[in-house]
């Protein structure tokens, strides 16, 4: 069987013009499918707040924490244009969210939820990004909302400078 595009109702293959036509139109289909699912992805989500922070601190790296809310356009933008780019080039970044009931254990182990530790860290605007070292001590002033987004990014690498060197020093 030949590897030949067919066009519909018709025998014979379609010339290299049309299946590069075909190719141009069915590409930005992909690519958007391609962004819709990134779009809505989480940061991982911690099972063990005290083990992703032991993590953290073997790599000499705080652990950088978001507290997001489902749906919130301000959570949507800080985690995809600051936090994941932050994650891949390598800091200890993890995500909790308002509301969810799912499990979660403390700095002390102690069984919690997503839910009840944004209420026990006192957290009450989304987002908020938190900066911990040693212990569960907050290294850094909190990163709480979005107001000035064109200085969001230097408001978050000024506090991750800072939580970087108290668990370097």
């Amino acid at each position: 069987m030949s590897a030949a595009v067919r066009v519909a109702g018709q025998g014979e293959p379609a010339s290299p013009g049309r299946r590069y036509g075909l190719m141009c139109l069915a590409a930005p289909l992909f690519m958007w499918h391609g962004l819709a699912r990134a779009a809505g992805r989480d940061l991982p989500s911690p099972v063990s707040l005290s083990r992703a922070l032991d993590a953290a601190l073997a790599r000499r790296e705080p652990l950088v924490v978001m507290a997001s809310l489902a749906g919130c356009p301000f959570c949507h933008v800080a985690r995809e244009h600051y936090l994941w780019p932050l994650s891949r080039a390598g800091a200890a970044v993890v995500q909790i969210n308002f509301r969810d009931p799912r499990p979660l254990r403390d700095w002390q182990g102690r069984p919690s939820s997503q839910a009840d530790l944004v209420e026990a860290l006192g957290i009450k605007v989304a987002p908020s990004v938190l900066f911990f070292g040693a212990r569960g001590q907050e290294l850094a002033p909190r990163l709480e909302g979005a107001l000035l987004p064109d200085f969001y990014g230097a408001y978050l690498e000024e506090r991750l400078a800072q939580a970087r060197a108290a668990v370097r020093s």
